[in-house]
């Protein structure tokens, strides 16, 4: 008994101690309560006020406890979809998650971003004439940019020659420090920001105003292809609130764009559920409302299952280089030259003299092991050894950034580094004035057996020259994120791929100050490489093709522009990854875009509400939740009566390519498919396959008959292996459709088990 009493009077002396705010259920953090479809009714300050009487019903206010209720509401959507941002505590969100309007709640997590010459190459890649004049017809198509900002005094954002604002815009150029109505002009036609990190008040994001850069580059890239802009700033250097991102959307759909572009998104390790995922349940009722979203997908490749962003209704995009290459010379004292990769502006030349060459673990500091001053780790080189030299140091652990090595020899008093790696080589690294250059790992020996052959070994680092016409190009990128997709693999992911190695846009002046020489102006205009600047392109040229075609579902362009996308480089040979692998459906989706063949691609895939509803459908969700998430675009809907096997939950989703995760070996599956013609009446198209090894691939009708315009004709495409065949795993192909005058092209990837 003593020891009971004890113990109780412990107890409640711990708890009269501890505040009540340290309990888990009292903690509050950024949630996002959605309700799926139902917005554009409302006004938005009945929204709010209906939002907020539902945080009421779990939070009952205590006296003058009204005005934290409301301030708790952070964001309310109502353009496209119901919902609100509230901060929350567990229990409030659990009870929130029970309510008979609420579909999903789910934590304000942060997302990360994606992080010129790119428009004349895919021009070239098309083999068709560019009539530049003909992208001013995409001047009043608009797209939504949602990132980090805007420098709005970028010369990219000039409004020169264009004409008034679509009277059809409903945006606002929202003030802030630093940022007014004055900066918004008619090409930059309107730019909203909010709080970009979760939690309790998040402040950040007063102002639309770029200071990352990210955002800026990202719109200068979408700029490059005319058209009206949209700047929504709903990230920071520290990432992007779910919350804020939806808001966006929501905004972006509510202000009357025609092409949303994100160059953000989850980490590949961690993908969430379609109905936890802010960008796919924004993009989900962007598409309900007419309205394109393009995103980047992520670079965490080249792995497989490393893409984001794979919902069916979203344009998901791949980076290639394009056919221009930054190289540093390495000129050795042998007279021998390497040529390296790296974008430096040194002042060394061959005829101010060389410098002494050496390989990392000659210049390690004390105690240090040698794979650790061969990779240039933080501390690992004897700053005394090393002053005035060019380090030689190798990238075989991916630990160890380039950036890194960069800070660890210049700091270390080295007059210059080598890194031998194949790794990102195709990417080059910005040095500023600290000479640079990266080679691949048979560059790297020769160099090596240099130094191991003479007693003093020298070398200088040259400036960087601009080297076009590379060949070949595009190359997948080697961090573009690779198929198949991580939530769903009967959706062909990657879509598309464009440029976003070494891409030259607009960025804001006060961004990588380091990397600027000495005496030297920041520029206007910035290289860099990433999905994020692929997204952009595929945004600007979507736009394009809607601007010929206004009338075309978000759909229809997508369709548009992945089968008449191009799987050739420009010597004429397959498109490779950066390994040298022939790329496949899960490296480039179906190629790379070639606007201007997209405007008359004579077959599209026509992708319905009705697909994305049974999508959702087979995927799991039950026809109720189906129906509140879509609102009343599935008013009357129902799951079909009979689903696929779990591995063809996509068999009729009418997608423009196709994916079967699972053909067992000795079976066949059949996927049906319809196309609308938007070519000439009287039209015949034939089939031609692309079968990999061990597979066979029958298109059943192999010719289909278009009367007129707009018709459609459905199709069956059936795959089988041989038992004992030796066929596993992946296998890629594609079946094409021809008139005479279009190719229309679909790539399939099959999974034989």
């Amino acid at each position: 008994m003593v020891n009971r009493a004890h113990f109780v009077i412990l107890v409640l002396a711990y708890r009269l101690l501890v505040p009540l705010s340290a309990e888990p259920d009292q903690t509050r953090e950024s949630y996002v309560v959605y309700m799926g479809g139902g917005g554009g009714v409302e006004e938005a300050e009945a929204v709010r006020a209906r939002h907020v009487e539902m945080m009421t019903s779990v939070s009952p206010p205590a006296g003058d406890e009204q005005g934290r209720v409301m301030a708790a509401v952070k964001h309310s959507y109502h353009h496209a979809f119901d919902g609100f941002a509230a901060d929350l505590t567990e229990a409030e969100a659990a009870a929130l998650s029970g309510h008979e309007k609420v579909v999903s709640v789910f934590k304000d997590r942060l997302l990360q971003l994606h992080t010129t010459r790119s428009w004349d190459f895919l021009d070239v890649q098309s083999g068709l004439r560019s009539d530049r004049l003909s992208l001013r017809a995409s001047s009043d198509v608009i797209i939504g940019v949602i990132d980090t900002g805007v420098w709005p005094e970028s010369a990219s954002f000039s409004d020169a020659g264009m004409g008034p604002v679509p009277s059809r815009w409903r945006g606002v150029c929202m003030e802030g420090p630093d940022f007014n109505k004055s900066h918004c002009n008619k090409r930059l036609i309107g730019a909203r920001h909010y709080g970009t990190q979760p939690g309790p008040s998040s402040s950040d994001g007063s102002s639309a105003r770029d200071t990352v850069g990210h955002g800026t580059h990202a719109k200068g890239g979408a700029a490059a292809a005319s058209g009206r802009l949209a700047a929504y700033k709903a990230c920071s250097l520290g990432g992007c609130a779910s919350s804020a991102v939806l808001k966006a959307i929501d905004d972006a759909v509510g202000d009357g764009v025609d092409v949303v572009s994100i160059s953000i998104g989850m980490s590949s390790a961690f993908q969430s559920d379609f109905l936890s995922d802010p960008i796919a349940l924004g993009a989900f009722h962007a598409n309900l409302k007419g309205v394109l979203v393009v995103c980047s997908g992520g670079n965490d490749g080249p792995n497989p299952y490393t893409v984001v962003n794979t919902a069916p209704w979203i344009l998901t995009v791949a980076a290639s280089s394009i056919d221009r290459s930054f190289q540093s010379t390495i000129v050795l004292g042998n007279g021998s030259s390497v040529k390296g990769i790296g974008i430096n502006f040194s002042n060394q030349s061959i005829t101010g003299g060389h410098y002494p060459l050496v390989f990392g673990p000659q210049i390690a500091g004390r105690y240090t092991p040698v794979s650790e001053a061969s990779n240039c780790y933080p501390g690992s080189l004897d700053a005394e050894k090393a002053a005035g030299k060019i380090v030689v140091c190798v990238g075989t652990d991916p630990m160890v950034s380039r950036r890194v090595k960069k800070l660890v020899a210049e700091s270390a008093g080295a007059s210059g580094l080598v890194l031998i790696d194949d790794n990102e080589k195709s990417i080059p690294f910005v040095s500023g004035g600290f000479p640079f250059s990266q080679v691949g790992v048979d560059a790297g020996a020769q160099i090596l057996e240099y130094i191991n052959s003479t007693k003093n070994p020298t070398a200088v680092i040259l400036p960087t020259e601009d080297v076009k016409e590379v060949k070949p190009a595009p190359i997948v990128a080697s961090f573009s994120g690779r198929g198949p997709g991580g939530l769903t693999e009967a959706i062909l992911k990657p879509d598309l791929m464009a440029p976003g190695v070494s891409i030259l846009a607009a960025t804001i002046p006060t961004a990588d100050k380091e990397d600027v020489p000495a005496g030297k102006k920041p520029s206007a205009f910035a290289i860099k490489s990433g999905t994020s600047m692929a997204c952009p392109h595929v945004a600007g040229a979507a736009a394009f093709v809607k601007s010929a075609h206004p009338g075309w579902s978000p759909s229809m362009i997508r369709s548009a522009l992945m089968t008449t996308a191009t799987t050739r480089n420009n010597m004429g040979n397959p498109v490779v990854s950066s390994t040298g692998a022939a790329a496949t459906g899960h490296d480039m989706g179906a190629g790379e875009i070639s606007p201007l063949r997209a405007l008359s691609p004579g077959l599209v895939f026509d992708t319905t509400t009705r697909d994305y509803l049974d999508f959702l459908c087979y995927y799991g969700y039950k026809e109720q939740l189906v129906r509140k998430l879509a609102g009343a675009a599935a008013a009357t809907f129902t799951c079909p009566a009979t689903a696929p096997s779990p591995d063809m939950i996509a068999a009729g989703v009418n997608y423009p390519s196709i994916s079967v995760p699972r053909l067992i070996a000795g079976k066949t599956v059949a996927v049906t498919r319809t196309a609308m013609n938007v070519g000439p009446s009287n039209a015949t198209y034939a089939a031609a396959v692309e079968a990999p090894p061990g597979v066979t691939v029958r298109v059943s009708p192999e010719r289909i008959v278009f009367s007129r315009r707009w018709t459609t004709a459905a199709y069956q495409v059936s795959f089988a292996a041989a038992a004992g065949g030796g066929v596993k795993g992946y296998v890629h192909g594609a079946v094409t459709w021809s008139d005479g005058a279009h190719s229309v092209r679909t790539p399939f990837a099959v999974n034989v088990v």
